[in-house]
């Protein structure tokens, strides 16, 4: 939900506000450039406890930082996941490659969450009690974030570059193996919004020269890892889909790609072995 007009300048001082009436708030929002400035304004005025906090929050967003960062959560596939300042913010096309993922997760899975950021995509899953649920992260602050959102319902987070910090029991053993890895082609990373080129980091965003150095790290590895039957989700972009969905055969796994056109979501699905793995109750 989060857009700010990249055109804004330094924001006007914000007007008095109320607690109850978001009219000076949408208006305050809207000054500054915010494209969703009523939904923002419910947002902002349901979070802030008083009328002092609402004003710093409403400057704060005005000042560029992206709403999820100033209130603290962001809703995604029905759940309020925590976000703290600098961690990637879940975008809503996530909730597709969440949604596929979960599809293919029987009760009792093992699932790993490969560049969890929040971990927004493993609270999900966690939803179908998997008998073991890991994620990790490169960024500490973004392992810390996902701690307290997957901790409480029973994940692990771990600290590391993909794989490596995985305990190693859990290779030839992962039934759902999720990454939701950079992506961003290089040379786009300073065509992004500011709410993200400016705000999150950019380990989160760059996927190197084609946006896809990560994509194919992962695929690589994924044979080792997954059980047999188990699947990999990774999301990229329509215009990548076939690079990566050729770098994802080339590790050695059958991948077809899957598209949801009103979210703009684009998910590769890959399979390991014979068969199309346990079924969902």
């Amino acid at each position: 939900m989060s857009s700010l007009n990249s055109s804004s300048s330094s924001p006007p001082p914000v007007a008095p506000l109320s607690a109850t009436d978001p009219a000076p708030v949408v208006a305050a929002l809207r000054r500054a450039g915010c494209v969703f400035a009523e939904d923002e304004a419910r947002v902002l005025l349901d979070s802030a406890r008083d009328v002092a906090e609402l004003t710093a929050m409403v400057e704060r967003r005005a000042a560029g930082l992206p709403l999820e960062h100033v209130v603290g959560w962001a809703e995604f596939c029905g759940l309020r996941v925590g976000v703290d300042p600098g961690v990637f913010v879940p975008r809503r096309r996530t909730e597709f490659l969440a949604r596929q993922a979960l599809a293919h997760t029987p009760p009792g899975a093992v699932v790993v969450d490969l560049c969890c950021g929040s971990g927004a995509v493993a609270a999900v899953l966690a939803g179908r009690r998997p008998a073991r649920l890991h994620a990790a992260d490169l960024d500490p602050a973004a392992v810390r974030c996902a701690e307290r959102n997957i901790a409480p319902l029973g994940g692990v987070v771990h600290e590391g570059d993909l794989y490596a910090p995985l305990p190693a029991d859990l290779a030839g053993r992962v039934d759902v193996l999720v990454a939701n890895g950079p992506y961003v082609p290089t040379g786009d990373v300073p065509l992004l919004p500011p709410e993200a080129r400016d705000h999150e980091r950019r380990m989160a965003l760059d996927g190197g020269a084609d946006g896809l150095d990560v994509l194919r790290r992962v695929a690589a590895g994924a044979p080792r890892w997954l059980a047999p039957g188990g699947h990999l989700f990774v999301e990229t972009s329509e215009r990548q889909a076939a690079a990566a969905r050729a770098a994802v055969r080339a590790a050695g796994l059958r991948p077809r790609v899957v598209r949801d056109e009103d979210l703009h979501a684009t998910v590769i699905i890959a399979g390991r072995g014979p068969g199309a793995g346990r079924q969902v109750p």
